[in-house]
């Protein structure tokens, strides 16, 4: 069993030494060998080795050593060798050293002295101590401050010992001297430590006494004067105001780390809105201040914190926050962002916005690396506002709309989706927007956002001159018909059967990606290429664009866009253009290119031919063309924008119930006191305190002083870890703070004796670490004994923890008991919480991750969607699939869901089920994500508990 130790070195098991080398070392002259062999004999105690041999040859020939090294380890030697016998009694022979460590302390060189005085913290034993008193106080008045600061810290350990006050009657009183007439500032720190642990009146009185002075004081004592602060209020509330007071002094501190404590401090300790006022304009001139990347994220992370409760303070600071932009990290870009969304007001937003589109002009001229990521945040950060704020949609939809050609695909994506929704929330701005639509459209790169810029302009140019500018521009950026010539085919099939090799590679890079209904489909790497960037190949016109070069890149998809877009202006031609040659006209063009289509789609030149389903729609959209009915019409006019109208109102409804469910109801409970403000007592009694205890009564009133966790929820996460029978009964309640798990267990003797050196020994499996090493305890005859055990989690993976309890009876102390304990399963379900992510984003990173998990369906529940439901709440995930999509009855769901654990991992969940003939559930849940470990560790969880039922 191993015992607790101040000492840690590495020690290489792979060349131990023998102790009689060691003594043999330590016995000769030689300075460089002493220095080695205590080395040795230190790692071997260190170990577990006693080696009791080498103790009194060390008395010998090592104390009376004058080198420095050398009684640098000697004191590191006896920090950890056993000073006691098995029934607590200091040895005999440690009498050897106590006149070597009063010498030391009288030596005339203050290294010695300072380390003998540090060495003497580490000490537990009052008899070894109780003869080096007076040198120990003797050193307060030393000249150099490194023995001073030093004898003030033993003076504070051997106060602090069980007998320790009749060691040091009056050390506080001394301290108390010492502090008033030193002026050394690490001194003076630990002297005001030492009556902030001792005497903590005293340490108050100083305080108070210098008070005009505290904003000189260094940095250390500053830090310890917040300490002490925030103990005192935590004990006494009711003497808050005249500490907030001094916090408030220290924000004006020459330290950073002051100012960010204090500003905690502040939140931590009042509500009054000036406390908070000054605590936010601490962190946002942090902000702006430093410049390191991780003081910045832990500065947004507060003033994430403080928007939470005190969201209309924030407010005000906006502008301030939004300065944190100028940083070129990433992480604190997004993190401003998405403060700064949730503080948007009326008020604000025209600033706000301004703010945003200069950040986005700014990313075009700049040659940053990241600068296509970081334009991407600030488009869904204006469609945001925009959203929320539709006024402002028409000063930021037009500059935006320059970026619908970005070499960034998603970025362009984003865009095109903003400008989506805002042609149809907004009807003002429609024809500017068609307007600018069709005059930027040829720059378009991507075959993504050419999808979206097609369905718009199918949707939305509605005048006569609309509809004809429309068609126009489609057919410039297809460019002449056909694709190909009967000349430029045979020359293109030569080129093919030259690089065959390449071409059939091509066409055998296949690999399934996920739709966005959650099901797979195969694509091929040409399509990828031609997603990507597009290609020019032989028969495209350079000068005409877009469509052309991506069509004959492949993209059949985009094919069945042109024709349905085509389609769709055509029949809308017929209702506004009088003259039918015209239309006629107009009807011919769009069969013409369709036709051109189809025929390329037929082509031996293309790495591949048309899919059936694209090849369908375009037939559809001819068969149309060629019968045109008012039915038709009315199908392809106004039902789409219907479903796109329904489509948004279920997006904004979605929004307003999470925000809804996210609002927190606190409750006052009936006996609840009350205190009125105007009927307080405000003599002696200054604005700021004043403000503190009315928003205390406010909170007090509505509930929101924190209060302990649910009881329930205690006595749930209790876990017997033996039996009722065993003579040791013990259990533990697990605490899980994101990085670390705590573990208070209580252990009873349920025994008539007096048990010895009990330890509880605990090991881990998984990405877990114990903190401390364990302490051995004696416990009395059926008593009890609280015990705490620290483990540090390192990821999202369901660990075990395990162990047992071993211990010695006083009747006989040579025989050791062993209690094996019950496992502890810590749940992955503490570490995730359901998160959201666009379409595209997860099927990006469903794409990319490596880890699969397939679980197959088996439950006795025979709803779908009630084992949808039963599948989230399960995995404490949440569903991206909108309700609106899984409505009706066929028998078949997909859906996907999405949670983020607290190590930032993403964990993705696809669940495909399907109802079979006998009413049962048949199909499967994919897990996918980064680690292996989150992916094992979901699906186990939804394995156990997929069966749902009664």
């Amino acid at each position: 069993m191993e015992k607790s130790c101040t000492l840690l070195v590495h020690f290489d098991k792979g060349t131990p030494a023998l102790a009689n080398e060691i003594k043999e070392a330590l016995e000769g002259n030689d300075v460089e060998a002493k220095i080695e062999a205590l080395k040795k004999a230190i790692m071997l105690l260190l170990n577990g080795d006693t080696i009791p041999q080498l103790f009194i040859t060390i008395i010998r020939y090592v104390l009376p050593s004058e080198d420095h090294t050398v009684q640098k380890l000697l004191l590191l030697y006896l920090e950890i060798i056993d000073k006691t016998d098995s029934k607590g009694k200091v040895l005999p022979e440690m009498i050897l050293i106590c006149q070597n460590l009063r010498n030391n302390l009288q030596s005339p060189n203050e290294y010695i002295r300072g380390v003998t005085l540090r060495f003497l913290c580490r000490l537990n034993e009052s008899e070894i101590i109780e003869p080096l008193i007076p040198s120990i106080l003797a050193n307060l008045e030393h000249r150099h401050p490194f023995v001073r600061r030093n004898a003030v810290s033993a003076i504070m350990y051997v106060y602090k010992l069980p007998q320790g006050e009749q060691l040091l009657v009056d050390a506080p009183e001394i301290i108390d001297r010492f502090l008033a007439s030193e002026q050394d500032p690490s001194s003076k720190r630990n002297a005001f430590l030492m009556l902030f642990n001792c005497a903590q009146d005293r340490a108050v009185s100083y305080l108070f006494t210098h008070i005009d002075r505290i904003i000189d004081w260094g940095e250390q004592l500053q830090m310890v004067v917040l300490e002490l602060i925030r103990k005192v209020c935590r004990v006494n509330k009711g003497e808050k105001g005249k500490y907030i007071k001094i916090i408030i002094s220290l924000l004006n501190a020459q330290s950073s780390a002051v100012v960010y404590e204090c500003a905690n401090t502040l939140v931590s300790l009042s509500s009054a809105p000036t406390a908070i006022r000054a605590a936010a304009n601490t962190y946002c001139q942090l902000l702006l201040s430093q410049s390191d990347n991780n003081v910045k994220l832990i500065v947004l992370d507060r003033i994430n914190e403080l928007k939470t409760s005190h969201r209309e303070i924030l407010v005000e600071l906006v502008m301030d926050v939004l300065r944190a932009l100028s940083s070129p990290n990433l992480d604190i870009r997004r993190k401003t962002l998405d403060i700064v969304l949730d503080l948007i007001t009326p008020g604000n937003i025209d600033e706000v916005v301004m703010m945003l589109k200069k950040e986005v002009v700014k990313t075009q001229s700049g040659e940053l690396e990241k600068n296509g990521e970081y334009r991407q945040m600030l488009v869904q950060a204006i469609y945001s506002c925009a959203v929320k704020f539709p006024e402002v949609a028409s000063t930021v939809v037009h500059p935006l709309m320059d970026f619908l050609g970005d070499t960034n695909v998603a970025s362009a994506m984003d865009v095109a989706i903003f400008v989506r929704e805002i042609i149809e929330t907004n009807p003002r701005l429609r024809v500017s927007i068609i307007t600018r639509l069709l005059d930027t459209f040829y720059q378009i790169r991507t075959s993504r956002v050419c999808t979206y810029a097609l369905w718009i302009m199918g949707e939305y140019c509605l005048s006569l001159s609309e509809v004809e500018s429309g068609i126009a521009t489609i057919k410039q950026c297809l460019g002449e018909l056909p694709f190909y010539t009967a000349s430029e085919e045979s020359e293109a099939q030569d080129v093919s059967k030259n690089s065959k090799v390449v071409n059939s590679a091509t066409v055998s890079s296949r690999r399934p990606v996920i739709l966005a209904d959650g099901t797979y489909a195969t694509q091929s790497a040409a399509l990828e290429t031609a997603m990507s960037a597009p290609v020019l190949v032989q028969g495209s016109l350079a000068s005409v664009g877009n469509l052309r070069s991506l069509i004959l890149s492949g993209d059949f998809f985009l094919e069945s866009v042109v024709a349905c877009t085509l389609t769709k202006l055509v029949l809308r031609l017929e209702e506004v253009q009088p003259s039918k040659v015209e239309v006629n006209k107009a009807t011919t063009q769009s069969l013409l290119i369709m036709v051109s289509m189809l025929q390329l789609g037929q082509s031996s030149v293309l790495p591949h031919p048309i899919d059936n389903d694209s090849q369908d729609r375009i037939v559809l959209c001819i068969r149309l063309l060629c019968n045109k009915g008012e039915e038709v019409k009315r199908i392809w006019l106004q039902s789409c924008r219907e479903s796109f109208v329904k489509m948004l109102e279920d997006k904004k409804h979605r929004e307003i119930e999470e925000s809804r469910a996210m609002a927190q109801i606190s409750n006052a409970q009936p006996d609840d006191l009350i205190d009125f403000y105007h009927l307080k007592s405000r003599k002696g009694m200054s604005q700021l305190e004043l403000e503190d205890e009315v928003q205390d009564d406010l909170k007090r009133a509505t509930g929101e002083f924190v209060k302990d966790g649910d009881d329930k929820n205690k006595l749930n996460r209790i876990l017997q870890l033996t039996g009722f029978s065993d003579p040791v009964y013990a259990e533990a309640y697990v605490t899980v703070n994101h990085y670390d798990i705590v573990l208070d267990v209580t252990v009873i003797n349920r025994t008539k004796e007096t048990l010895q050196n009990l330890c509880l020994e605990l090991a881990t499996m998984g990405d877990l670490k114990l903190v401390e090493r364990p302490q051995n305890y004696t416990l009395a005859p059926e008593s009890t004994k609280q015990i705490k055990a620290n483990i540090k989690v390192s990821s999202t993976e369901t660990g075990v923890i395990f162990g047992n309890i071993v211990y010695e009876t006083s009747s006989n102390v040579l025989e050791r008991t062993v209690i094996v304990l019950n496992d502890i399963h810590i749940d992955i379900m503490d570490y995730i919480s359901p998160s959201s992510c666009a379409d595209v984003q997860f099927r990006t990173m469903w794409a990319e991750f490596e880890w699969e998990n397939k679980v197959a369906v088996s439950t006795v529940i025979k709803d779908e969607k009630e084992f949808l439901n039963h599948i989230v709440k399960a995995t404490n995930m949440k569903c991206l699939t909108p309700p609106s999509a899984m409505e009706g009855e066929c028998g078949v769901l997909a859906a996907n869901l999405y949670a983020k654990s607290v190590f930032g991992e993403d964990a993705l969940v696809n669940v495909s089920v399907e109802k079979q003939a006998d009413g049962k559930l048949s199909g499967y849940i994919r897990i996918r994500s980064k680690t292996q470990g989150i992916a094992l560790s979901l699906g186990d969880k939804i394995t156990l508990k997929q069966k749902g039922g009664p």
